[in-house]
Formats: C-alpha cells, sequence, structure tokens
C-alpha cells in the first residue's frame, strides 16, 4: 500500500483516554499518533472485513466440531447460572 502525504486532525478525547494511550505508546516506542493511526488502519471497512476482523478470526472454529444445539446450550447455561 502506497503512503500518502499525511495531514492533520485535531480529535477530542477523554485525557484518562490520552495518557493511556500515551503510555502505552511509550512502552512499544510510538507516539499517540503512530497509535492512533494503526488502529484507524486496523478498522473493518465492508462486511467482508468484519467477518475477518482479528477476534472473529480468533474465535472462528472454538465451537467447530460442538455436537450441542440450542436446546442443548440453553440446558448448559440453566444448570451453570440457575434459573428456569
Amino acid at each position: 500500500m502506497a503512503r500518502s502525504r499525511k495531514r492533520p486532525k485535531n480529535l477530542l478525547l477523554e485525557p484518562d483516554a490520552i495518557a493511556r494511550g500515551e503510555r502505552y505508546a511509550a512502552r512499544y516506542g510510538k507516539n499517540l499518533s503512530h497509535l492512533v493511526g494503526d488502529f484507524l488502519q486496523a478498522l473493518p471497512v465492508d462486511e467482508r472485513s468484519v467477518a475477518h476482523a482479528p477476534i472473529v478470526r480468533r474465535l472462528h472454529g472454538v465451537a467447530a466440531g460442538g455436537k450441542t444445539d440450542k436446546r442443548g446450550y440453553r440446558e448448559h447455561l440453566r444448570r451453570k447460572y440457575g434459573g428456569r
């Protein structure tokens, strides 16, 4: 991907979020702008991208090969948490 010219953008962020971001950025040798840019670049832009987002890829297959259906899952939750 070709790098385009960077341009300034003002963002209004909560002070706690800025402090947390600065600590994280310093720990990993980045600056806050780079950290925010990396985050924005990682956002999915269409439905296909959402299906391949990192969290979806990590969870994909967790239930693969499972031998339960909705009723079995509900029974599991009832036993685990109680209820009707």
